[in-house]
């Protein structure tokens, strides 16, 4: 079947899967690495009053949204938690405003923040999972619902 040039993935696709693709890196990154050594990660957010099954959440999330913000599954969704996680850690991590490096972390946080909006948003793009399942005949209603 040919696909017409209307249905074929145009710029503003190509655009949107590279700032997927970048966006999801430093969950992907951040919480890998969380994982790769658990024992030091769940010490870490003990020192920060936080406790093991946090620390566990936390691994799910930036591994679980940012593989579904960067293949473009459920990226509305991934997308949406992955700001919140954004607004709560620099609100509640980096408000110590005298520290320079605190205050660009802050600034980080809000700036991805920002752009897991805009991206939960516009949605995937054409070249996504979200595109592909979308194309289904049988669908259940709030998975099509996720997916537009």
């Amino acid at each position: 079947m040919m696909e017409n040039a209307s249905s074929r993935p145009g710029p503003a696709d190509l655009v949107l899967l590279f700032g997927r693709l970048l966006l999801s890196l430093i969950f992907l990154h951040e919480g890998w690495s969380l994982a790769a050594d658990i024992t030091a990660t769940v010490d870490i957010f003990a020192k920060l009053g936080l406790s093991a099954p946090i620390a566990l959440a936390t691994i799910a999330l930036q591994i679980g949204a940012g593989l579904s913000v960067a293949t473009g599954f459920l990226t509305r969704l991934g997308a949406l938690a992955l700001a919140l996680f954004c607004l709560a850690t620099a609100l509640l991590f980096h408000t110590n405003f005298a520290s320079q490096n605190e205050l660009l972390h802050f600034e980080k946080d809000l700036a991805i923040a920002g752009g897991m909006f805009v991206l939960a948003a516009s949605g995937a793009g054409a070249i996504s999972i979200d595109r592909l399942l979308r194309k289904r005949a049988a669908m259940h209603p709030w998975l099509r619902a996720a997916l537009s």
